[in-house]
């Protein structure tokens, strides 16, 4: 007696995943857009995403880790450039920052929008403040301007983006921050 082939999906589990990912986060920005963070669904969710809701929980704790996801992914960018420019003096690097808000003011927007803005603030702490490494004026030093510069972001975004990233950069320079 001869078995049947299993049938296997052509997409690996990483490229099944990956589709998921995409899908829930596109769904997800699609409905924020929309509507705040708390009138959303985890069923609403994954009915616009078109997966299953196991395939959420795979991925996800809470709504707001797809935002964390794709801040990640957006950094990430942003990241590589930063650790490859080792050196170039914060003031560039910050400019680069503020660069990488205005190319993607559609989404920072919506996180304004929708009082979100808060979850940038562990992206920025992360990347340019302290480490536990640090003696302790640079960790105070490096403190003060990642928080000091996520409270300048946030109220950029507050007043809707009005001014470009050189005026945001010149203005954090003008300050004597950097």
């Amino acid at each position: 007696m001869r078995q049947n082939a299993k049938k296997v999906s052509p997409m690996s589990n990483e490229g099944r995943n990956a589709y998921v990912i995409k899908h829930l986060t596109d769904a997800f920005l699609s409905l924020l857009a929309e509507k705040p963070l708390e009138d959303i669904s985890i069923s609403e969710l994954v009915d616009t995403a078109g997966v299953g809701r196991a395939s959420f929980y795979r991925n996800y704790k809470r709504k707001e880790d797809i935002l964390k996801a794709y801040l990640d992914t957006l950094f990430r960018e942003w990241t590589d450039e930063w650790k490859k420019n080792d050196g170039v003096p914060l003031s560039k690097q910050i400019h680069t920052m503020i660069v990488h808000f205005e190319k993607h003011h559609s989404f920072y927007q919506l996180l304004n929008e929708r009082g979100l803005t808060y979850l940038l603030k562990d992206v920025i702490i992360g990347i340019c403040g302290p480490k536990p490494e640090y003696e302790k004026t640079q960790a105070y030093t490096t403190a003060f301007v990642a928080y000091t510069l996520y409270g300048w972001i946030d109220v950029w975004f507050q007043r809707g983006m009005v001014e470009s990233a050189d005026e945001i950069a010149e203005l954090f320079s003008a300050q004597g921050l950097l």
